[in-house]
């Protein structure tokens, strides 16, 4: 009850789109059209909840009110460009399916590779010493045989 009262006399403002992303760039779109282009945005982002399924095929709660969203923004003239970026701005970068490359995303794609052609190079640089001949094997000459071999090798012969 407090808390209620409390809200009632702030008067807690949800931000608008226009806040985030300035005004409207786009033409109004309206009929048939609104909702083929709602869900063409809508399924440009990733649903929070499911995370596997784009907005427009989510069967969650959340993701019908983000695609309301969607068709608000669209109807009041916002381009697919800010659409995105407000909800990159409100959700962070991984509610793109299609994310940026750039950052973290960038490091994800590359590091891989930069380790395959890592070791690609390894491989193909001991590929290359073993084709090389080894130096010519060296007879032991008795001063350099270790007592203990010369000794077990004497016990052999003996036998």
């Amino acid at each position: 009850m407090i808390i209620l009262f409390l809200l009632t006399m702030l008067q807690v403002k949800v931000p608008d789109a226009q806040e985030f992303v300035g005004p409207p760039k786009g033409v109004p779109v309206a009929g048939a059209m609104l909702d083929q282009r709602t869900n063409e945005v809508a399924a440009l982002l990733r649903c929070p909840v499911c995370q596997g399924l784009s907005v427009a095929d989510s069967p969650s709660l959340m993701a019908r009110d983000m695609k309301q969203s969607v068709r608000d923004m669209l109807a009041r003239g916002y381009t697919q460009e800010q659409i995105l970026a407000f909800f990159e701005r409100s959700y962070g970068q991984f509610v793109l399916l299609k994310p940026k490359f750039q950052g973290v995303a960038a490091l994800v794609w590359l590091l891989p590779i930069a380790a395959l052609i890592f070791g690609a190079v390894v491989v193909f640089s001991k590929a290359k010493k073993l084709e090389e001949e080894p130096a010519a094997a060296t007879d032991a000459t008795p001063e350099t045989v270790d007592p203990y071999v010369a000794r077990v090798r004497e016990l052999v012969e003996k036998s």
